[in-house]
């Protein structure tokens, strides 16, 4: 079975499009493209702006004029992260989809649902003959994954409705009306070496972790690969001295890193000590994380080709012990909303770049911005004491609840009817591009919601085929209730 033959089938055929488009974040010229075309195939008006977001309009029902104008909101752009065995190049081919059972994902990379099931959604809406609505914008922004870009650098006037739908979140069932700020920290570390010691030269990898969104999926307890490898060369080099010759890990700002490895030079007479030592804590690590992670997930010890120079022995303590004892995982839970997460931190990568520079890269989410920047200051500290040029990046506010929203108590009534029980009213750990808005636009009334969506921002990100349905007609009925408004 192909994705085309699911239900609706509207969003599922443009979906189907979306994923032969190549769109990582910041690499966006393509789907941009596609849009337009597919805009003009379509006769829908579009519009694009100076920072590439595109905005289709289409006019009311006829009868339905005088109803506020509704805009339909996504984003273009996707995360791009793959299993290490797969060959997919984002910037060039298609995503490969796979029916599986109750579920649709992708091969070895991530789907590209979040937001493209958004996107699709939205453009089956402008296209329906069978919904009812009032004026209809759809406005897909991009690079939302990373900086919010899109949001950023609305115009004024480039949409012109009061009401704002976020396609946008994960789980099907929920009204999002409320998430988190964030920003995005970037410690660069100058990076001097010095000539190898005689010894043996091991790869140190872990691998295979479950990783997934650093705002929905921190409060899993899942394992930071990055943060498990600094913990096992710490407790190693006190039991036997290593030197370290090269560190990587993790990839994306906002996903939770899977895959992380380093070289490390041990003295022979050591050697054994050494191996030894992973062994027992590659059962540590199995013990503690087999619960929540991916049952299978390698960490591995393994001797390589010697390497001629190795990181200057003192940077390399005091970098892995600043990665080690570095703020990771959820930092407080919100007194304002029970079980919410308000503070978290995702040490996201880790790089040696090619203009000797350690780049470590942390991202901080928060619904109170002053703990947001607390946290990033308090990583500054951390890194400014090995010597790092610390900047932040990439800020941006988060959405305060407002539960007394009108277009919230149409979307409850509308859940109401069509599935006879009362949906979740919550707000998320996670950005979205709502606070964006209502800095340049105060009067808008939002709301967000979506499709069940497992294991985002990772190559096990998958989709609920049957809430993609549900997720269609609660739009339907959403927007006839509007169209009513006059």
């Amino acid at each position: 079975m192909k994705i085309t033959d699911l239900n609706p089938r509207l969003v599922w055929e443009i979906f189907d499009e979306i994923t032969k488009v190549p769109r990582p974040t910041h690499h966006l010229e393509k789907m941009k493209s596609f849009l337009v075309d597919w805009a003009n195939r379509h006769n829908v008006d579009v519009h694009t702006d100076e920072v590439g977001n595109v905005m289709m309009r289409v006019p009311a029902t006829p009868g339905h004029e005088n109803a506020p104008t509704v805009i339909l909101q996504g984003h273009q752009d996707m995360v791009a992260e793959k299993i290490p065995e797969s060959t997919h190049d984002f910037m060039n081919d298609p995503i490969e989809t796979i029916v599986d059972g109750e579920w649709v994902r992708a091969n070895g990379t991530t789907l590209g649902a979040d937001n493209g099931l958004g996107c699709a959604t939205a453009m089956a809406a402008l296209i329906d003959p069978d919904l009812v609505h009032g004026p209809l914008e759809a406005l897909l922004t991009v690079d939302e994954e990373q900086g919010l870009i899109g949001a950023n650098g609305l115009q004024k006037g480039f949409v012109t409705g009061k009401i704002l739908l976020n396609l946008d979140s994960e789980e099907m069932g929920a009204l999002v009306i409320g998430c988190a700020g964030g920003k995005v920290t970037i410690c660069s570390i100058p990076l001097t070496r010095q000539p190898a010691p005689d010894g043996l030269t091991y790869e140190v990898s872990l691998r295979g972790l479950k990783g997934g969104h650093s705002g929905m999926e921190i409060n899993l307890g899942r394992a930071n690969a990055n943060q498990q490898l600094a913990r096992f060369l710490w407790e190693a080099d006190r039991r036997t001295p290593l030197e370290l010759a090269e560190i990587d890990g993790g990839g994306l700002a906002n996903a939770i890193p899977r895959d992380a490895r380093a070289v490390v030079v041990v003295k022979r007479e050591d050697a054994e000590a050494f191996t030894a030592f992973a062994s027992e804590f590659s059962g540590v690590l199995h013990a503690e994380y087999d619960a929540v992670e991916n049952k299978d997930f390698v960490f591995s010890v393994k001797e390589c080709k010697p390497m001629p120079e190795i990181i200057e022995s003192q940077l390399a303590h005091n970098l892995v012990a600043v990665l080690y004892a570095c703020p990771n995982g959820v930092q407080s839970m919100s007194s304002a909303i029970p079980g919410l997460v308000e503070t978290s931190d995702n040490l996201a990568s880790v790089k040696m770049l090619r203009d000797n520079t350690i780049e470590v890269t942390v991202h901080q989410r928060s619904s109170v911005d002053s703990r947001r920047d607390e946290i990033a200051d308090r990583i500054a500290a951390l890194f400014g004491m090995i010597g790092a040029e610390v900047k932040f990046d990439d800020a941006y506010v988060g959405w305060e609840p407002d539960p007394d929203s009108p277009v919230l108590k149409i979307a409850e009534e509308s859940y109401r009817k069509l599935f006879g029980k009362d949906p979740k009213v919550e707000a998320l750990h996670a950005g979205l591009e709502c606070g964006l808005f209502l800095e340049k636009m105060p009067d808008l009334d939002m709301v967000s919601f979506g499709p069940t969506l497992k294991d985002i921002h990772s190559p096990g990100e998958k989709a609920n085929i049957k809430t993609v349905q549900e997720f269609y007609e609660l739009l339907g009925e959403m927007l006839r209730r509007l169209a009513d408004m006059q």
